[in-house]
């Protein structure tokens, strides 16, 4: 939904005021910055981050093209915040769950759970680096994005080994490959979650591990 207030540029230093007012309009700017990333957000997810322009985003938000460099230098700097985010609280979850000592199944499920709960708070990041990954990770300020995503998958290859040295994984099938199927299996079902619907993204996980684990032939 488009807004209708005007954006202006953050006060001058040595302004009247005081700090009060200074720490006020330092929030208000913050707020204003998030509901920017937000509304783009949205906008890279249905249009695409390559056919999304500055205009785009400003004419979404209610204010002049030239109002939105105000709180960032290009549309790359947007989509680096909403990348930089998703990337920094996956990771960090995948490697909790790593760490915690349970077992390969224990690991592989939680690390289904992590991936169906970032469809919310995370959709447009989903979304975006299905839609243009290979367009952004030639650019080298997004090289983060294939180190975070080599981390993310030696996790999976980790736990999935394991699983078949213990015996409760198949031997014959190849860790890597597995975890790229079960990747893009989760990852595409965000074109078509929506959040109210049916289940939410912990039943939507609970469904998919069942299919995952048991199949769907009656033994």
């Amino acid at each position: 939904m488009k807004t209708t207030s005007t954006d202006s540029a953050p006060p001058k230093p040595g302004t009247s005021g005081g700090g009060r007012r200074s720490r006020g309009g330092a929030s208000a700017a913050s707020r204003r910055r998030e509901h920017l990333v937000k509304l783009a957000a949205e906008l890279f997810a249905e249009k695409g981050f390559q056919a999304t322009t500055v205009r785009n985003i400003a004419d979404e938000a209610g204010i002049l093209s030239g109002s939105l460099y105000h709180h960032f230098d290009s549309k790359e700097s947007i989509v680096d915040e909403i990348l930089s985010g998703f990337f920094t609280e996956i990771t960090a979850a995948c490697r909790a769950a790593a760490e915690r000592g349970q077992g390969p199944r224990e690991t592989v499920a939680e690390l289904v759970r992590i991936a169906f709960a970032t469809f919310e708070p995370h959709r447009a990041a989903i979304t975006v680096l299905q839609n243009d990954w290979n367009y952004l990770k030639g650019m080298p300020r997004f090289a983060y994005l294939i180190k975070a995503e080599e981390e993310i998958e030696r996790i999976w290859v980790d736990a999935l080994r394991k699983g078949q040295q213990e015996g409760c994984f198949r031997a014959d099938i190849d860790a890597r490959l597995t975890y790229r199927m079960i990747r893009d299996t989760i990852w595409v079902a965000v074109r078509w979650y929506r959040p109210g619907g049916a289940l939410d993204t912990a039943a939507l996980a609970d469904h998919y591990l069942k299919v995952m684990f048991d199949g769907i032939v009656v033994r």
